[in-house]
């Protein structure tokens, strides 16, 4: 089995390739070839150095020639722009999201074309393709049968993908199954442009000893997955075989990962709780109504039966996820909690 995941060397792409590298299966069949895409390398790679995996370093669009030199079996898509950098630049938004994902279809579509395996290609969407518009606000509580109205660039350039991966699978050019991610926190490692990135930095940055600032007001309620059980999520989806009953991917509609529901008070009162007052005095509230209106248009409270078929469930807690953090990244805390 040969896999490809884009943006390979993003904080997903590391994590769920050092999953598959300690299995060396997905699925329950072995890994022959596992290869990672990305536009920036680390000099300091360790996923590199294993005989498993393949590098192909490069602007994704340019690089398809090199990564379908042999048949892709199975595709992971995580290579994107983000959320502010979207609504910052909205030609980088159309580029990095919706160009090269077409592109990627496209040299699947070949492939399979051509006599070749039909790949199977995971597309990671995001909570984004939901909001709230005038005329239509969102129910209580959002399932994959809601009409999804994105509030953002991001948001819209995830949805139309998502219907052209939907496309491609009904047309047989590919089997498509699409991931909805819900914020994933706690994310190791220095902050991104998304618009969420700070659900991660009020936690990440005062357990090293950081000053942070929350953009937006604390009774926000907001959707949340672990690193741990967003990678879960996604290699489940992958690995599941189609038809209807219990742990098969039935129909061709998204899933949306599991949802731990939280306000972002009962966030700050979690760090206090396990990291003390030290940690939650690093973090000031000052709301920013960009961030407020990007985030605050996304859905906080989910239906999880889609995600449960396949055997996934939702963080516990905010406290497990924060403790889950200081479990894998202890290198990483300078607060003694």
């Amino acid at each position: 089995m040969r896999i490809v995941i884009t943006g390979g060397f993003g904080f997903l792409g590391r994590e769920i390739t050092d999953t598959l590298l300690r299995s060396r299966t997905l699925g329950g069949a072995p890994i022959d070839r596992l290869v990672l895409t990305d536009r920036f390398v680390p000099a300091e790679a360790p996923q590199a150095a294993d005989p498993l995996v393949e590098v192909v370093r490069g602007d994704l669009v340019e690089c398809l020639d090199e990564v379908f030199a042999e048949p892709v079996d199975v595709l992971i898509h995580l290579a994107a722009a983000v959320s502010a950098e979207c609504e910052a630049d909205f030609d980088l938004g159309m580029s990095a999201n919706l160009d090269t994902t077409r592109a990627l279809l496209e040299a699947a579509r070949a492939q399979s074309a051509s006599g070749g395996p039909t790949p199977r290609l995971v597309f990671s969407s995001s909570v984004a393709v939901y909001g709230s518009d005038p005329v239509l606000p969102l129910p209580p509580v959002v399932s994959e049968s809601t009409l999804p109205t994105p509030r953002s660039s991001y948001g819209i350039q995830k949805l139309v993908c998502e219907q052209l991966v939907a496309d491609y699978t009904r047309r047989g050019f590919i089997d498509g199954r699409v991931a909805r991610l819900m914020t994933v926190s706690v994310r190791p490692g220095k902050p991104n442009a998304a618009a969420s990135g700070f659900l991660s930095g009020i936690v990440r940055e005062p357990l090293a000893g950081l000053p942070a600032i929350c953009p937006v007001r604390p009774d926000l309620r907001v959707a949340l997955a672990s690193p741990r059980r967003t990678v879960e999520g996604i290699l489940r989806i992958a690995e599941a075989e189609r038809g209807s009953g219990e742990g098969r991917l039935d129909g061709g509609l998204p899933v949306n990962l599991p949802a731990l529901t939280v306000t972002v008070a009962e966030m700050l009162a979690t760090l206090r709780r396990v990291a003390g007052d030290a940690a939650a005095d690093l973090v000031t509230v000052a709301p920013d109504p960009d961030i407020e209106a990007v985030v605050g248009s996304w859905p906080s409270v989910f239906d999880n039966t889609r995600a449960a078929a396949l055997g996934l469930g939702p963080d516990p807690s905010f406290e497990s996820v924060v403790r889950d953090y200081l479990a894998d990244h202890p290198e990483a805390v300078l607060v003694k909690a």
